[in-house]
This record gives structure tokens, sequence and C-alpha cells, in this order.
């Protein structure tokens, strides 16, 4: 069967991503044979956050002026994740991670064929546990949860292997145009920002089946 490449950039702590994932699981999971071979991409809300993360609360103050502005500027995420059947416990989460540490996990994991996997035990440890998914115990947790070797992970995580690699494939979006995720890219050419419903992916699946119906007809 003819594959396509879907290129997803993403950040683990970006909750559109989360609900955006979500949208297309469904999707591909009612179209089985579906033609996409994905592969996860880094891209950090937040660049200059210190390595070691920041107090949720005082993050929170200096992005959105405080918990009601914060409250207000997640009205429409709670919204949305409730619609794709999702609950995100922000109240129990107390720090914001630099997640550089986490996209090195993901690219590792892509090596191995498990970046899915490790994609999705990050949201779960982030948005349903509330863990500091920039913690490198939780990582090597993550990564033992998604069928990779945990020991290999932690050592890797303690150097800086790849640092260099991830900040600039995320420099590299930057510079081609991406300024929020997700971002979708099908087939090397066509965007699809943000977190689209099922219906559109559907669709998306249709209209790509049939181009490559008419192209094998030829």
């Amino acid at each position: 069967m003819t594959t396509v490449k879907l290129d997803i950039l993403s950040d683990p702590i970006c909750p559109w991503c989360y609900i955006g994932k979500t949208h297309l699981d469904k999707a591909l999971a009612e179209v089985p044979d579906h033609p996409f071979v994905i592969e996860w991409h880094p891209f950090q809300l937040n660049p200059d956050m210190p390595r070691e993360g920041m107090d949720r609360r005082d993050y929170l103050e200096r992005k959105f002026g405080g918990k009601d502005g914060a409250v207000k500027a997640y009205a429409p995420v709670v919204e949305h994740a409730g619609n794709a059947g999702l609950t995100i416990n922000f109240e129990a989460m107390t720090r914001t991670p630099n997640t550089l540490d986490a996209h090195r996990l993901i690219h590792w994991a892509g090596i191995e064929g498990k970046q899915t996997e490790v994609v999705d035990a990050l949201f779960q440890a982030y948005f349903v546990d509330a863990k500091d998914i920039g913690d490198h115990t939780v990582l090597a947790g993550v990564a033992r949860e998604a069928g990779m070797d945990a020991d290999v992970a932690a050592r890797l995580l303690q150097g800086d292997s790849d640092v260099q690699a991830i900040q600039d494939r995320d420099a590299h979006s930057r510079k081609m145009g991406v300024s929020s995720v997700p971002t979708f890219i099908v087939a090397s050419q066509h965007a699809v920002p943000g977190a689209q419903p099922p219906e559109l992916w559907k669709q998306v699946i249709k209209d790509i089946q049939q181009q490559l119906k008419d192209a094998e007809a030829e």
C-alpha cells in the first residue's frame, strides 16, 4: 500500500496538541486502512524556559497576569478537552517544565519506532497525572512505559546528546513559518494547523485515498 507522510509538530505540554492528537487518533481508528506514516517533531512553546522549569503559579502570573487570566485563557481548552472525552488535571499541576529533554526522548523513541507510544505517555504523565515531565526520573518512567530501556534513557538524559539538534529543528520550523502547535504537515506539502476535528481528518484521508487510486489508474 502506498503510504503518505504525516509530520506533526507538537509540544508535550501543549493542551491543544493533546486534544489534536486525540481527534486524529479517533479518525485513524475509524479508517484503519489510512495511508499515514506519522513522525513527531519538536516545537517548544516556551523555548526560553529555564532548564529546570519553574513554579506553575509563577509561570501563570507571568504569562496570563495571574490565576484569573489563566482560567479565562484555558476555558476553551477545558471545553474542547471535555468534548474530546479528556480531563486535564490543571489544578494538580505544580510546575511548568522545560520540554527540551522530553523532545530528546521523543527523538530517541523515533529511532526505536516508539514515538507515538512516548508521546501518549508524556501527555498522560503531564495532563492526567500532573507529573513534571522535565524531571529525568519521570522521563525514564515514560520511556519504560513506552517499551524503551529506561536505564539507557536515564543515562542519555544526563548528557547533552541531541540537545543542539532539537534546538536546530525547532528553529528551522520557526523559520519555515510555524508559529503555533499542533501543526500537521501532509505529504511534506500541506500544512493543517490546530486541533482539527475527526471529521476533517476523515475527509483528508478520503481525498488522499482517492488521489492515490486515481494515480494508480493512470
